[in-house]
């Protein structure tokens, strides 16, 4: 560990002198972009219809289906982009250049290549690489890329160090529209891992479905970012195709052949065995109920408006101050800084029983974010917050349908439920960067039916996914789990190496909790 911060040291020091050297790519943000703005006037489309009678019969409320099952939410998507007639408008913080990422891909070139217009937002910090791919799709006459908050120097990113104060502010949001009448939200981005996909890593996620009202305010958001300044087309950022047709046809050419590299998996079966049961289903199964879009202004990306910036913390803060009884919290990432923690106390004072869903340091993908978190164990059990932590070996919905192997299990779901009366699904942690640095979405949803459901579920987790973290007689947090049919007690962070307890406490004693 202290090599490698040498290392690193050593590293961002010559790294300072080149840009000293040689200065610092900058970005045009007055570079010349069109405005566009939603489609509006899809009721008569397919989708529109479908769902017309159902809406109708529950005038001010929005439908939603929350979508567990990492299968059944990618297959969600590539049924809503192939029943695409008219628009797919998608932002996401990042695409993986793999198997769910290429299949999200050839979905929407196939969308485009039908006339559908597609607009793709992608937060800028996991592109390396992928700058002429981008340009291939943007060259597409009916589909549009834009980078959020880009980098000026595009190869080598830490040479954007003069520019940090906004190069660490990304855009987490996680929205993908179709036709103005259906959306889907929630926390998962595009790659293998969200999804069940075969590797070494799989997440426990969670989206939500939206129709009716809902779905027109995440156009408006989704609007609002794509002609906001730190929206920038591909062509302020790097050279576009000479040859667009032939750069189209052998990307079409390799996207095709990577779908029919995984065509016989066991994973793609599961996904067309969704995709049919998808199609199948009623649109019954939707729960209708109040709700309020919530998200951070995309002026929060930007140093000079960022503390201005209309922010989703308050209506987060509304949501949960006025919690009668219960209050429970699933999230990946629990980092809190002394105001949180005297709010937490302020609620338990009044007799709200809080219960918090997390990764173990085992199962957390961010070991310096678990860093964060250690420190506010003990005083959050202290004042009897209840707090479990997911064993990086628990199964998830869906793995009896794939090929998981020895993939490691991290919790990435973020929600929370209030009362058992109110429930949020969004791309929200409860972490610094989501309150203070990134931007943010999710949907608060007033639904006793939805939020006491997932209450119940939470409730059913057993010590077989999950360790119990309290604290003995003396004080000392130790780990309640199950093995071998036997109850068991750990006194050390379960199912870790030594290495691994070391190098999350070195980090804990650091200052960088705000960029946690």
């Amino acid at each position: 560990m202290l090599q490698a911060l040498f290392n690193l040291s050593l590293r961002s020091a010559m790294l300072a002198a080149a840009v000293v050297a040689s200065g610092c790519a900058t970005v045009d943000f007055d570079y010349p972009k069109t405005e566009s703005s939603v489609l509006a006037d899809t009721r008569e489309d397919a989708l529109g219809v479908a769902f017309s009678e159902v809406l109708a019969a529950h005038p001010g409320e929005a439908g939603f289906w929350p979508l567990e099952d990492g299968v059944d939410a990618l297959a969600m998507r590539l049924v809503l982009a192939e029943q695409a007639e008219r628009s797919i408008d998608t932002q996401y913080f990042l695409i993986h250049d793999d198997v769910v990422g290429r299949v999200f891909i050839e979905a929407l070139l196939r969308a485009a290549d039908r006339g559908v217009r597609v607009r793709l937002l992608v937060d800028d910090i996991h592109t390396d690489g992928h700058d002429p791919g981008l340009a291939i799709l943007d060259a597409h006459p009916n589909f549009e890329v834009r980078l959020f908050n880009p980098f000026g120097n595009r190869s080598v990113k830490a040479l954007n160090a003069p520019s940090a104060r906004r190069v660490v502010r990304r855009m987490h949001n996680k929205s993908f529209t179709v036709d103005n009448q259906v959306t889907v939200i929630g926390g998962r981005n595009i790659g293998d891992e969200y999804f069940g996909a075969p590797g070494d890593a799989s997440f426990g996620d969670l989206d939500v479905l939206g129709v009716g009202p809902v779905v027109q305010d995440v156009s408006s958001m989704f609007d609002t970012y794509w002609n906001h300044r730190a929206a920038l087309p591909m062509p302020a950022l790097t050279d576009m195709p000479d040859n667009p047709e032939a750069s189209l046809e052998a990307m079409r050419t390799a996207l095709t052949q990577s779908r029919a590299d995984i065509s016989g998996s066991k994973y793609a079966d599961a996904v067309r065995s969704s995709i049919f049961e998808t199609l199948q289903r009623d649109v019954g199964a939707l729960t209708f109920a109040p709700y309020k879009l919530i998200f951070d202004s995309p002026d929060k990306s930007m140093p000079a408006s960022a503390e201005s910036a209309a922010s989703i913390t308050t209506s987060l803060r509304e949501s949960i101050i006025n919690a009668d009884r219960e209050l429970l919290i699933i999230t990946p990432y629990f980092v809190l800084r002394e105001e949180e923690l005297i709010g937490f106390q302020e609620l338990r004072n009044r007799g709200v029983e809080i219960a918090v869903l997390t990764n173990s340091l085992a199962s957390n993908n961010h070991t310096v974010s678990h860093s964060g978190y250690t420190p506010v164990r003990k005083p959050l059990l202290q004042m009897g917050v209840k707090i479990y932590e997911v064993r990086a070996d628990a199964t998830l919905p869906g793995d009896d349908g794939i090929d998981r192997d020895a993939a490691k299990t991290t919790l990435h779901a973020k929600a929370f439920i209030v009362d058992r009366r109110r429930l949020f699904i969004g791309s929200f942690n409860w972490n610094q960067r989501s309150k203070n640095v990134d931007t943010e979405m999710g949907v608060i949803i007033e639904s006793p039916e939805l939020a006491t459901a997932f209450a119940e579920r939470l409730e059913a987790i057993d010590l077989g996914k999950t360790y119990e973290v309290f604290l003995n007689d003396k004080a000392k947090v130790r780990w309640r789990g199950w093995q071998d049919g036997q109850e068991i007690i750990l006194t050390k962070e379960p199912q870790t190496s030594w290495w691994q307890r070391f190098s999350a406490g070195f980090l804990s004693v650091l200052p960088i909790k705000s960029q946690l």
